[in-house]
């Protein structure tokens, strides 16, 4: 395997790692959402090896069971960019940081300000992944999802930010997700952290100083990991705090620029088993 940086190419000395941490679409799953054999065998040998691989996901909870099936392996995860850790193989939330209502309620306004016509959305959890006490995701009339999400409550604006959530979608059809957070980001200010999965007009706001890094460290510290010891795979600009804080940061080559520019290493396409080629330097 080989590092590009500033236009050159080396080759790779780095000791196994201690931890894999991996986000999921674009990453480690195709365009299909399944995990290839390649990828499921590269987890499989070092997960047997005893290492520990956790997922590191903007996905809430409820939408992890296809990926382990696929893996064939329950991991620890870190979801919603950060602000749940959960332990898929025992279907409990171990951990979750939330926007309190009042902060909610001044991010909503900000945000209808700042970005005329958006919809908001909130994502909440429960006790475990599909916890039916309290709806999940619920959206105001002007939100307009950016894939399908059968999980939706409709409900009005005020519902939306009734309740603590672990993140706050706006949305903008046919905007660009950068630009809306570059909008955004000076009137939130330390409020909220502000990331995006995707480019089509999706920005997701999490508590401050939540992010997939901060999952990360509390999952390390859990098991006993050093940081520097720690690979890490993504694609958009939500995982880049993770990239960085990683010893070894892996970016998909069909990734954002940005994740692309914060990372150490780029490995081949999510469709190309990127995160198998890396991995098999130790698992073959």
């Amino acid at each position: 395997m080989l590092l590009r940086q500033d236009g050159q190419v080396t080759r790779l000395h780095l000791p196994p790692p201690k931890m894999v941490a991996t986000d999921v679409d674009g990453t480690l799953i195709d365009h299909d959402e399944r995990v290839s054999d390649r990828t499921r065998a590269a987890v499989a040998a070092l997960v047997s090896d005893g290492v520990p691989f956790v997922l590191a996901t903007g996905r809430p909870p409820r939408w992890v069971d296809p990926v382990v099936e696929g893996l064939g392996y329950a991991p620890l995860c870190v979801c919603a960019n950060g602000a749940v850790i959960y332990d898929s193989s025992t279907d409990r939330i171990l951990a979750s940081y939330t926007l309190d209502v009042e902060t909610l309620a001044e991010i909503a306004d900000i945000a209808e300000r700042a970005l005329p016509g958006c919809g908001l959305a909130a994502e909440r959890v429960g006790a475990s992944a599909h916890d039916a006490a309290t709806p999940q995701f619920v959206s105001a009339p002007e939100y307009e999802h950016a894939w399908l999400n059968p999980d939706d409550t409709a409900v009005a604006r005020h519902e939306v930010i009734a309740a603590p959530a672990i993140k706050l979608l706006i949305r903008m059809r046919g905007a660009d997700s950068g630009q809306m957070r570059a909008a955004l980001a000076p009137h939130v200010g330390d409020r909220a952290d502000i990331t995006y999965s995707t480019d089509h007009g999706l920005i997701e706001l999490s508590a401050p100083g939540v992010t997939k890094a901060s999952g990360l460290v509390l999952v390390a510290q859990r098991l006993g990991i050093e940081q520097d010891r720690v690979i890490a795979f993504g694609d958009m600009p939500n995982d880049i705090p993770m990239l960085e804080l990683a010893g070894h940061g892996v970016a998909m080559a069909n990734g954002h620029a940005d994740a692309i520019a914060a990372a150490d290493e780029v490995t081949s396409t999510n469709v190309e088993h990127g995160v198998a080629r890396v991995l098999e330097r130790w698992w073959a």
